[in-house]
């Protein structure tokens, strides 16, 4: 299974047409998951009033937020 399969039931907001997670420490825990499904390192930033999980995918820097409940790389 991977986590792009998960569902993300953390709180979240809505910031310039993306949904973000609420709190740093969700994000972070997020992020863990992550970068053990990418083997690499991920990291969480603030955004607006959200966070964003922020690394690296096939040598591409990636952010990613939410999108249904499943996290999805945003712009």
């Amino acid at each position: 299974m991977t986590i792009f399969t998960a569902s993300v039931f953390d709180a979240t907001v809505i910031f310039e047409g993306n949904e973000l997670f609420k709190g740093q420490g969700s994000a972070s825990m997020w992020a863990e998951k992550l970068a053990a499904e990418l083997k690499s390192g991920v990291t969480v930033q603030k955004i607006g009033t959200g966070w964003v999980l922020c690394g690296t995918s096939d040598g591409v820097e990636c952010k990613w937020g939410i999108h249904g409940q499943r996290l999805m790389r945003i712009n």
